[in-house]
């Protein structure tokens, strides 16, 4: 057997196993292997019968004398069973599970784990894991009697069944893991060997190896993903640049001195750093971050304005029509004064002109969603990509635009607040200009988390805020339909009839959600920002891109379902005008830690700082959607671990300088690199 092979050639697993196994991103054999636990339950207390005492966890080793079906008082099916060791006889009790009758043969030791507690007026191990004691050679327990390994499920999948095939499998082909770090370096940081690791991670001998193990796994993560992250930056500095742009200072001060307001010293600064960059003789890659309201399209018009001064195409990527749209309008605001034409290619923008451009034709910007990509256009004409939102596109789609023949310069934007160590993780490969300033006038966004008590209340200050004036509101709920899973959850489809018909059936809504057709959406949007609407029921499709400078209101059902960082985010729909604005939070979970966590928004109105809140309570799945945003799902290691973070971005530059050799073709770590990316990076 091999690590490669699927996992149906594994004992014991079937078809239907295997159908399961997909759900947990088991396939092959070292998949299994390297599904990781996620917590311990200690059971390595041995105790004889007689010294276990209530409140304990213990693992006692006796007989099955006797088990027995009976019923508890309100009908529920309990299963009795006396176990005995030479020191006494204690009762073990399970419920609902009558095949237990004949699990246990006469005179055959087992292992019993589990807690001791009252139960009526005697001591009983109350629902304890069981294992069966071989005798005739050296016992080996892994469900009893040591710390016991806990996994992620799924339906039929149980952390037992996970147990005895994960150590079936390292019997089998554990030998076969081969060592990838070089060896100063695993001395160097006092690593254990990986196959040592993995085999403590799922049968730790102790909790101290446990620890050892779970410390040289998360570095390989976090390894393997800044050496992918470093070999992206290499790969793209020998790429040859389509065209090195000359920079004429003076046209580009005359566009900054003509714009109807004055920018931040952050905006001057990142400006500053793109030109230079521009100017090089290799392609750009940067990552423009900036918070909500930050003016990071000023910026990139500025970037593009360079672009058709040096008579090169601009494509200006979107990852919606929505934004798309929203970038078109502001663009042509900015750039048509200065004789720069902006055209818009989206999917349902079927009248458009082709993109065939020649090099005699003039330059301009193109605007448009992932329906730029297919278009055919002449490579060699586009001088400048600019994407924003730049993580909601996978890395292969950006691959695919530097691909269209010689490379273009590359600047990403993202209003996301990125956390400093998941910037240093997965964004080592770019360079980063932060617009950390906010533009003046801008108003902060009063934020409430509102009781439930207080909902008919809230309907009603908002009703007095946006009737008969030019004010409007969001309503954001986290679902376009009601789920069966989650039926507590406000749906948008259903709240705006309710909204309609119960609550504001003196008002005009609207109803906006990814389901609807494009067409739909812009003429939703076109009737709210023209003020014919005076509520917009939405989900979360609004959270980047709508800019309409009457709307006050922001009122989000369900705010607990959200990271810190969408939720402001979304808050940053309001307060784009001149008047005070507010934001409402509503809660499901109303527990205290959970409230504690939302009124961070209360007295926060800075992005980065709350998405590090956000990282150390929830994790960046939690936050951001790990498959939408393509951060690696981490299976040990923590983005929060800011020394490991850097110790592993160390190593890995020792490693691609020093050691080249081991990149080579079939290289144990150009082979675990390769399924590396496969896996986690190309999300």
């Amino acid at each position: 057997m091999d690590l490669k092979d699927q996992i149906v050639k594994l004992p014991f697993v079937g078809p239907t196993y295997v159908k399961r196994l997909e759900k947990l991103g088991i396939v092959t054999v070292e998949d299994l292997i390297f599904h990781f636990p996620f917590r311990y339950d200690d059971f390595s207390l041995i105790s004889p019968i007689f010294r276990v005492q209530v409140g304990e966890t213990v693992t006692i080793t006796g007989i099955v004398e006797k088990i027995t079906n009976t019923f508890t008082k309100t009908g529920k099916r309990m299963q009795m069973a006396i176990i005995s060791d030479k020191t006494g006889s204690l009762e073990a009790i399970w419920f609902n599970q009558m095949y237990l009758l004949s699990s246990f043969k006469k005179n055959e030791l087992y292992n019993f784990s589990g807690k001791v507690e009252w139960f009526g007026h005697k001591k009983v191990l109350m629902s304890p894991e069981y294992e069966r004691i071989v005798q005739s050679c050296q016992p080996t327990t892994i469900h009893t009697g040591r710390l016991v390994p806990i996994y992620n499920e799924t339906y039929g999948v149980s952390s037992k069944w996970l147990r005895s095939r994960i150590k079936t499998a390292l019997d089998l082909v554990g030998e076969k893991l081969e060592e990838f770090l070089p060896a100063e370096l695993t001395k160097k940081e006092n690593l254990l060997p990986e196959k040592t690791a993995i085999e403590q991670i799922h049968f730790p001998q102790n909790k101290s190896l446990a620890q050892k193990a779970k410390y040289r796994l998360a570095f390989d993560e976090l390894f393997l993903i800044q050496l992918a992250s470093l070999l992206r930056k290499k790969e793209w500095e020998t790429k040859t640049l389509g065209k090195q742009f000359f920079i004429d200072f003076e046209k580009s001060m005359k566009f900054v001195e003509n714009l109807p307001f004055t920018l931040t010293s952050a905006q001057k600064r990142c400006i500053k750093e793109i030109l230079l960059d521009l100017q090089k003789n290799v392609p750009m890659n940067r990552l423009l971050q900036g918070d909500v309201g930050s003016g990071k399209t000023v910026v990139a018009a500025l970037a593009a304005y360079t672009a058709f001064l040096n008579n090169s195409d601009t494509l200006f990527m979107a990852p919606t029509e929505i934004l798309a749209n929203q970038h078109y309008n502001t663009l042509k605001s900015l750039l048509e004064p200065f004789g720069v034409p902006v055209e818009l290619i989206t999917g349902s923008n079927k009248s458009s002109k082709s993109l065939v451009t020649n090099h005699q034709s003039p330059s301009k910007v193109i605007v448009g969603t992932h329906a730029l990509l297919y278009q055919n256009f002449n490579p060699e004409k586009v001088g400048l990509v600019i994407v924003d939102e730049q993580h909601r596109f996978g890395v292969e789609q950006r691959a695919l635009l530097s691909q269209k023949g010689k490379a273009p310069h590359f600047l990403t934007m993202t209003a996301t607040p990125i956390p400093r160590t998941i910037a240093l993780t997965m964004y080592n490969d770019l360079d980063l200009s932060l617009l950390d300033e906010m533009p003046p006038g801008r108003t902060s966004v009063r934020t409430w988390v509102v009781p439930k008590e207080k909902r008919q209340k809230a309907y009603e200050w908002i009703r007095s805020k946006i009737k008969n004036t030019p004010e409007q509101a969001f309503i954001i709920c986290p679902f376009i339909e009601e789920s069966e899973t989650m039926s507590t959850v406000k749906a948008a489809t259903k709240e705006y009839e309710v909204l309609q018909k119960e609550v504001f059936p003196d008002l005009r809504l609207g109803l906006l959600h990814g389901r609807m057709k494009a067409k739909e959406k812009e003429q939703v949007l076109k009737s709210f920002r023209e003020g014919d609407l005076d509520i917009l029921v939405a989900t979360p499709v609004v959270e980047v891109g709508i800019d309409i400078s009457n709307a006050t209101i922001m009122l989000i059902e369900a705010a607990d379902h959200f990271g810190l960082a969408q939720l402001h985010q979304l808050r940053g729909r309001v307060g784009r005008g001149k008047l005070q604005s507010y934001c409402l939070l509503f809660a499901d979970d109303t527990s205290a830690t959970s409230l504690k966590r939302l009124k961070n928004l209360e007295t926060i109105a800075n992005g980065m700082q709350l998405s590090e809140i956000d990282l150390k309570l929830r994790g960046p799945g939690e936050i951001y959607g790990t498959a939408q945003h393509g951060f690696a799902d981490l299976r040990v290691a923590s983005f929060t671990d800011l020394e490991l973070i850097q110790k592993t971005r160390s190593a890995a530059s020792q490693v691609l300088n020093s050691h080249p050799s081991l990149l080579t073709a079939n290289s144990a770590l150009k082979k675990r690199l390769d399924k590396y990316k496969i896996s986690t990076i190309t999300n």
